[in-house]
């Protein structure tokens, strides 16, 4: 299983996630071409940067060739609100550029399309006749990003995080949704920033994603609802239920567009999984504090088996806060009989009486929430009903809110859990490269010796639709790529 690991020991925020996902691999291409895809005038500024002595990847957007506007600090320089220090912003442009600067506004946007003055918003060091443009409403940005040529998941993704954002905005302002007319996030860059995550993402093919705990920041910002402490109330709202501390630094960490980022990819929460890591990627934030690397860092692998070994001493927890959230969530380790075998934890139900819909709502999230693997199986009942037998694989970390998931969204009056040793090959991949692109091989071995080899069907089906041909034939060809480079 793919999978990768966001370490938000920083935060999080939108240029970071692209910033990470350059860095680990990700050709830059697939984002300038999700950028052009939106027609807004907008194009990538890529750079490699040092953050507190870590090599990192910076992405800024461009709007008609020069930085586009930061809706927080409003300056050319471009500076993210998760890089600013509240209260000690600076304009940094040249005497000859500067028009006017605003107040950082962390969640400023307009209710049902009211208009506003520039009197109400900017502090004038001289007169200007500019034009300011309004927000976006989210019925605007749906269709932008639909009448882009854009894949059908890639608008899915993007437009769900741009719900996200509405729910939380029309919760705190008590309006309904599509009233809503964004500012920040209706502006290009952060438009940019949420397609082209989408597309980095599809583009990865990942199967489950991981992040550790978030670290949220801390002191005061400024907003269009005054001075609120950190982090802001949309992206407040936006980390509900999500573990998340305060730590190390004095300003915002996690942007509402990081926040609606994490609840778009749904992770599970908690230490890095065991996996074998072949990328990792650095996504650099704008400021360049001392002695606190301002980065994201992702690391993308094949998921691997926990160690079960026991120990015989305490295990040593270290004092950082999201140390103490990775102990508090690990589960037991059992012995094992080989090294090729573990545990597995598994909830079974069996429901005569539940929608497909809901079925299909229960397995997908369930994915979400921690699940190695989710079976449905026909089942006859009694009284000769016609059922389904839904089988969850997890580990014991996770068994309790998958039990809770069951008895909450199915109609169950009872899960039965279990543990079972199963043995696992060991798993690598290779890449072969067919007329219809690379395509990854999924190797399954042991002791070297190589048992199952197969393409990777997600490389494949994105290969034949850019293509326009059948998928088996991407699939054989793959095939037929590996076969000839083992001889």
């Amino acid at each position: 299983m793919r999978i990768a690991y966001l370490d938000c020991f920083a935060g999080i925020s939108g240029d970071m996630f692209l910033g990470a996902l350059i860095d680990a691999g990700l050709d830059p291409q697939i984002l300038h071409d999700a950028t052009a895809a939106l027609t807004l005038g907008a194009s990538l500024k890529i750079e490699k940067v040092d953050r507190s002595g870590i090599s990192s990847t910076k992405v800024h957007v461009l709007e008609n060739g020069k930085l586009a506007e930061d809706p927080h600090t409003h300056h050319p320089t471009h500076t993210h609100p998760q890089d600013h220090f509240p209260g000690k912003i600076q304009d940094q442009r040249p005497a000859e550029d500067h028009a006017h600067h605003h107040h950082p506004k962390t969640q400023h946007l307009h209710k049902t399309g009211q208009p506003h003055t520039h009197e109400e918003e900017h502090h004038h060091d001289h007169p200007h006749t500019h034009e300011h443009t309004h927000g976006r409403s989210l019925t605007n940005i749906r269709a932008l990003i639909q009448s882009a040529n854009l894949a059908p998941e890639v608008k899915q993704t993007a437009i769900k995080t741009f719900e996200l954002l509405g729910t939380s905005e029309a919760k705190i302002h008590n309006i309904n949704i599509e009233k809503i007319h964004f500012h920040e996030v209706g502006a290009v860059d952060a438009i940019v920033d949420i397609v082209c995550a989408a597309a980095g993402v599809q583009a990865l093919n990942i199967d489950k994603w991981h992040a550790s705990p978030l670290n949220v920041g801390g002191g005061m910002i400024g907003c269009a609802h005054g001075r609120f402490p950190v982090p802001a109330p949309a992206t407040a709202d936006l980390l509900r239920g999500l573990p998340t501390y305060s730590a190390h630094i004095e300003k915002e960490l996690v942007t509402p567009t990081g926040a609606a980022l994490i609840r778009t990819l749904a992770p599970t929460f908690g230490p890095q999984p065991a996996m074998r890591v072949q990328q990792i990627g650095y996504g650099a934030g704008t400021r360049n504090p001392k002695d606190f690397p301002n980065v994201l860092r992702l690391s993308i692998g094949e998921a691997a088996e926990a160690p079960t070994t026991t120990h015989s001493h305490p295990k040593e927890v270290s004092s950082r806060p999201e140390a103490h959230f990775a102990a508090a969530v690990e589960g037991p380790v059992s012995p094992l009989q080989d090294a090729n075998a573990t545990t597995v934890t598994i909830l079974e139900t069996a429901i005569d009486d539940l929608s497909p819909q809901i079925l299909a709502h229960v397995t997908e999230s369930a994915l979400q929430q921690g699940a190695f693997d989710v079976m449905c199986t026909a089942v006859q009942m009694k009284k000769g009903r016609l059922g389904t037998l839904i089988t969850i694989l997890t580990d014991d970390a996770h068994a309790s809110t998958l039990e809770r998931l069951l008895l909450r969204e199915t109609s169950t009056l009872g899960v039965r859990i279990h543990q079972e040793r199963r043995s696992c090959l060991d798993r690598t991949h290779t890449t072969v490269t067919t007329p219809y692109g690379e395509i990854r091989i999924k190797i399954g071995s042991r002791n070297n010796e190589v048992l199952n080899a197969a393409p990777e069907f997600e490389d494949c089906r994105t290969a034949a639709a850019k293509h326009n041909v059948p998928v088996k034939q991407v699939i054989q060809s793959a095939t037929a790529a590996y076969l000839q480079a083992k001889q």
